[in-house]
């Protein structure tokens, strides 16, 4: 009887370790990839495909060649090569929005680091067709509540885990605007000669919005897995 009893014990826990392991594999998301300058970024699965979940913010290219910082407009506006900046000039939003980089970097395959690229035109509608439409997933793709985005946020759920921020942007000619209100995501596809494709997301609409601007606008950059 005693014997019966230890076995019933010892094959019950085994049970348990093994439905607690089989869990943790199953629940266990990618893992975070770290770029060529040391920084570390969350990642998530949507669909068929790996997203950063957080905004690049490298200062170099992946084989450590600088990007060039463009603080001042002159410098902005007259780059025809891969420039960066931080928002308003301010390094310290470094951590929460990453960087504002112009279209030129992302004419680059060394931006992103190896194994990932800036996603095409076309990953980005895969992105808003797998979430089901365009009038909602921007909702799904934003980061809920109002430490990063103003008032309403609106339909912000973040169900994607994409955690998209409100980075703001640079306009061409070197100023800054719609931190908290506005996030554009530059694509690698251009449109005609001077611009390239985007997406977009806005504090007041739970749509996602593909776009093109001039390569001398600052937006941010996510990467996707090759």
């Amino acid at each position: 009887m005693i014997r019966t009893l230890e076995t019933a014990s010892f094959l019950a826990i085994i049970t348990v370790v093994t439905i607690v392991t089989g869990c943790s594999k199953t629940d266990k998301g990618p893992a975070d990839i770290t770029d060529f300058e040391g920084n570390t970024y969350k990642t998530v699965r949507i669909g068929e495909q790996i997203w950063m979940a957080e905004n690049l913010r490298s200062t170099v290219l992946n084989d450590g060649t600088a990007i060039t910082l463009a603080a001042d407009s002159t410098t902005w506006k007259n780059l025809s090569g891969p420039g960066y900046c931080w928002y308003n000039n301010n390094a310290s939003y470094k951590d929460a929005y990453g960087a504002l980089y112009n279209g030129y970097t992302t004419d680059s395959s060394r931006i992103c680091p190896t194994g990932w690229h800036v996603p095409a035109k076309e990953e980005w509608q895969l992105l808003i067709t797998y979430l089901g439409d365009s009038l909602d997933a921007g909702g799904m793709l934003k980061l809920s509540g109002n430490l990063f985005w103003h008032e309403p946020n609106t339909g912000a759920d973040n169900k994607s885990g994409f955690s998209a921020q409100g980075a703001g942007i640079r306009y061409f000619e070197g100023t800054f605007a719609s931190l908290m209100d506005y996030s554009a995501i530059w694509s690698a596809t251009t449109s005609g000669d001077n611009d390239q494709w985007f997406m977009g997301l806005y504090y007041g609409s739970s749509s996602a919005s593909l776009g093109h601007r001039k390569k001398t606008y600052g937006l941010s950059i996510r990467c996707v897995k090759d």
